[in-house]
């Protein structure tokens, strides 16, 4: 299975939208909208900011061994 890295992150706040690449092998917990300056953080059960806001979840769930 290949692992998508890019991820369309939408703030909750303002709907403001950016493509983002997503580090490999750790989970991001903070994301600050370059928008409206919101900073997101997961959402309640997952591990991370691209799990809870993001078009693809993390490259750590694409490949079912996340740690978070």
């Amino acid at each position: 299975m290949d692992v998508i890295l890019e991820s369309t992150i939408t703030c909750p706040e303002c709907g403001h939208q950016k493509e983002v690449e997503m580090p490999i092998g750790a989970c991001q917990f903070f994301y600050s909208c370059a928008n409206c300056g919101t900073l997101l953080r997961p959402k309640a059960g997952d591990c991370c900011v691209y799990c809870s806001y993001g078009s693809v979840p993390c490259p750590s769930v694409q490949q079912g061994n996340c740690a978070c």
